[in-house]
């Protein structure tokens, strides 16, 4: 039987891997190709030289093409080749590729599918998860997978369980925030292998750490996306965003090429999670959604994994219907914020700064709920109650909220310690899934500009596009400020957003470190902080006073938030509980006997003890 035979039988059972994947005596590749069009494979050696052209051959019952070169090894180079030898030769990177060392638009490199795993991964549920969001490139001053394993263990230490990546998909240049890949399957190939890559989950699991990753199915990158020359039906134009034209979810190959795609980061890897990018842009009018799809595949895997979807609707159905595991609540940020800074720009202007806004939205586990958002005059949301408290993923800050900033200013600059440190109590304070971004945990100094590394003219565009958008925020009204935003083209913009690990031992950075491990210890060790259970959770206020409870049977906690200026009473704040006594306290002040009045900006974590049970709401 000859080796195509083989995997035409081969392919009845269950499609093959496309791209290409090694075996002891060659290399198979295969990829989708359609309109009559011939496709080949032609290797090169490093020097960018041909060492040979191949012609794939259509495997039968499949819009596929697959050949296998003997011979060919882990670390070949090699392109594909649309109508070979003819006038309309064109060469591509391959769009299946499991790595491209010289980037998108260089040829594509045979990587291994055989590792040594040296630790298993901690397959936990989502209400024990504190999850740390981190850009590779700038999580350390290297910007490497090597680099950011070192820190691993200072991450075990402050008391997150799981680690997310933002987006690894290949894209052109050499940075960028990911969110504009084109190579799903090869991991961007500045911060390291993909050898490199696998070693870094691997000393994760062996630090008791999950390790999820931020993918983007919405949307491709503008340059580099070469799927459309292999087919132009993966794409629609009845669907367009700010890409161009939206992914043909109704066209079976680009269902796979998602489907693969996480199943090959899942399983193939060993990553524990994922986070969907922007889920409410996706469009689907096909019978069965692909979030539906993605989550079967998921609910399949064993270890178990996670599913966590960025989605502006407010909608409990992509848990309760779809089988998504949590959403990222920006409600709770931005009610927060506007409370704290007082911005109203932008979607800020929905939110009403106040105790009553954050308490409504911590109640309801987001704020809109089906009533008209100032911003569209739609209603937007749904009621959210029969979600478990884990499915909410909140924060206070991530790549989003500081890196769209104009300034890439982070929410503790400019804010003294002791605010910052409150807020970060009612965010560690909660039974909702808390996500911390890099360096939140020492008050970092370093911003988070958005920058990026485009061809001249497409980085003219975004330079100028950029400035243009905080046009309509009144703070850059004026031409001369808008000026001074910082230039996403810059290296500049790039390399000031690294994160300095050093400044953590000075005075401010180490006191805020050590506030935030004694924050995470006593959510993870105390006994109705652990507990994540959202019907022993309630809110209130008192003017600018918000107070929130959590219980479990005579134990309560409570949290007590100030978020006005002036001094206010918290006696009448606290009925039927004995032997009250501080847990915690945003200024180290507080600390100890319990204090008749919160002063302005603060907040403190009380223990008591209720007289009688406390019902489940």
């Amino acid at each position: 039987m000859s080796p195509l035979a083989k995997h035409q039988i081969e392919s009845e059972r269950m499609p093959p891997p496309l791209g290409a994947r090694a075996d002891e005596r060659g290399t198979w590749f295969r990829t989708v190709c359609g309109g009559g069009k011939t496709v080949a494979v032609r290797l090169f050696d490093p020097r960018g030289s041909q060492l040979g052209t191949h012609l794939l051959a259509p495997v039968e019952g499949r819009d596929e093409f697959a050949v296998h070169v003997p011979g060919v090894a882990v670390g070949a180079l090699y392109k594909l080749v649309l109508e070979p030898g003819t006038p309309e030769e064109k060469e591509l990177p391959d769009p299946y590729a499991r790595f491209l060392p010289q980037g998108v638009m260089g040829p594509a490199m045979v990587v291994s599918t055989e590792r040594t795993w040296k630790h298993q991964a901690v397959a936990r549920p989502l209400r024990e998860h504190v999850i740390y969001e981190l850009h590779v490139g700038t999580f350390t001053k290297q910007g490497t997978y090597a680099a950011a394993q070192e820190r691993l263990p200072a991450l075990a230490e402050l008391g997150v369980t799981a680690i997310e990546l933002m987006p690894l998909a290949a894209f052109a240049g050499s940075r960028g925030w990911g969110y504009d890949g084109v190579a799903h399957f090869a991991p961007f190939a500045p911060y390291g292998t993909v050898e490199e890559l696998a070693t870094f989950i691997d000393a994760a699991h062996g630090l008791g750490l999950s390790v999820f990753l931020d993918v983007v199915y919405n949307h491709f990158g503008a340059a580099g996306n070469f799927l459309s020359a292999l087919r132009p039906d993966f794409f629609t134009n009845k669907f367009r965003n700010a890409w161009g034209d939206a992914p043909n979810f109704e066209y079976p190959p680009m269902r796979r090429h998602v489907l693969d795609n996480a199943s090959y980061w899942l399983n193939e890897l060993r990553f524990d999670g994922l986070r969907l990018d922007a889920t409410h842009t996706i469009a689907d009018p096909s019978p069965r959604h692909i979030l539906s799809e993605l989550a079967d595949l998921v609910q399949g895997l064993r270890p178990a994994k996670l599913l966590i979807a960025e989605d502006d609707r407010n909608d409990p159905g992509l848990v309760t219907s779809t089988g998504l595991d949590g959403l990222w609540a920006d409600d709770f940020h931005h009610a927060l914020r506007v409370t704290l800074t007082g911005q109203r720009d932008g979607y800020f202007a929905a939110y009403k700064p106040g105790a009553e806004t954050i308490a409504s939205t911590i109640r309801q586990g987001w704020l809109f709920e089906g009533q008209n958002y100032p911003l569209t005059g739609r209603p937007r949301g749904k009621k959210a109650g029969a979600l478990p408290a884990e499915a909410f993923v909140y924060c206070i800050q991530n790549h989003d909220q500081v890196g769209n900033r104009a300034f890439g200013d982070r929410l503790h600059h400019g804010m003294r310690p002791e605010l910052y440190q409150a807020a970060s109590m009612v965010l560690l304070f909660l039974p909702m899934t808390p996500m911390l971004f890099m360096g939140q945990e020492w008050a970092a100094s370093a911003p988070f500009l958005y920058f990026t590394d485009h061809d001249p003219e497409l980085g003219r565009l975004v330079t100028e596009g950029r400035r243009e958008e905080f046009k309509r925020f009144t703070s850059f009204a004026d031409p001369n400020v808008r000026e001074r935003i910082p230039d996403p083209q810059a290296n500049e913009t790039f390399t000031r957003s690294r994160l300095d690990w050093d400044e953590r031992s000075l005075p401010v950075h180490k006191d805020v470190l050590a506030f935030y491990r004694s924050c995470l210890k006593l959510r993870r060790t105390d006994s109705v902080l652990s507990d994540g259970q959202r019907q022993r959770l309630d809110t209130d206020t008192d003017g600018a006073l918000l107070a929130v409870r959590r219980w479990k049977g005579n134990d309560v906690r409570v949290l007590l938030f100030n978020t006005g200026e002036e001094a206010v009473p918290i006696e009448n704040r606290l009925p039927s509980l004995s032997n009250v006594s501080v847990l915690l306290a945003s200024d180290p002040a507080l600390q100890g006997a319990l204090p008749a009045r919160l002063p302005g900006g603060s907040a403190v974590w009380l223990a008591g003890t209720s007289s009688t049970p406390l019902p489940s709401r």
